[in-house]
């Protein structure tokens, strides 16, 4: 009976222990919640604008008859962000781009919870102090709905990808959601969290 008591105890304490928060969400819990509350003179920590997921996109263009590029980007979006990309496929065809119906346009994945919070993390502290010549994010990079968008010219700036084994070059796009109100929202609560956002140029 002791020994089935001690197996049910270590088993509830792993379960905690595999629930705690990472890193960056503990951060926004313990001083970023307080911060905009603040800031804004809210009275509910409910009203403070949250991250509600980040997409990762890859586009493969005119190269999407080179099965190797898709194969790649699958790897490599895979490894950066530890989730299985979904394909995403042309819904009409667009005579300009050489683009016909069905055919494959890039892939994506969709983070949310605490893998949304430990890849945000990395990508501040590990992958964006490593893009060449830096100097910032841009603050108009949001559509004033609650969405930032940041372009990454390469995979290579994550750590998780071997230089050498690059087959091409590939950019990708970030889009970090959240459920603030407006733009300025969506810039304090990002700026908290870590983000390197320039200030706004006033008359730029």
């Amino acid at each position: 009976m002791g020994l089935k008591l001690d197996i049910a105890k270590n088993v509830m304490k792993i379960s905690r222990l595999n629930k705690m928060d990472s890193r960056l969400k503990k951060y926004y819990k313990d001083d970023v919640i307080p911060e905009i509350m603040k800031k804004f003179e809210l009275k509910n920590s409910n009203q403070v604008p949250r991250l509600v997921k980040i997409v990762l996109n890859v586009g493969v263009g005119k190269d999407n008859k080179d099965p190797k590029i898709l194969e790649n980007a699958q790897k490599e979006l895979s490894l950066i962000t530890g989730q299985k990309p979904v394909v995403t496929r042309a819904k009409k065809a667009i005579a300009g781009f050489n683009l016909r119906k069905g055919d494959i346009c890039g892939v994506f994945v969709t983070l949310r919870g605490e893998r949304m919070y430990e890849f945000l993390d990395r990508f501040i502290t590990v992958a964006l102090p490593r893009v060449r010549d830096f100097n910032g994010l841009s603050p108009s990079s949001n559509d004033g709905k609650g969405s930032y968008t940041i372009g990454v010219k390469e995979q290579g700036i994550f750590p998780e990808i071997d230089y050498n084994s690059i087959y091409k070059v590939k950019g990708m796009n970030i889009t970090i959601v959240t459920n603030a109100k407006n733009k300025e929202e969506t810039l304090v609560l990002l700026k908290e969290l870590g983000l390197p956002i320039r200030e706004e140029q006033i008359g730029a």
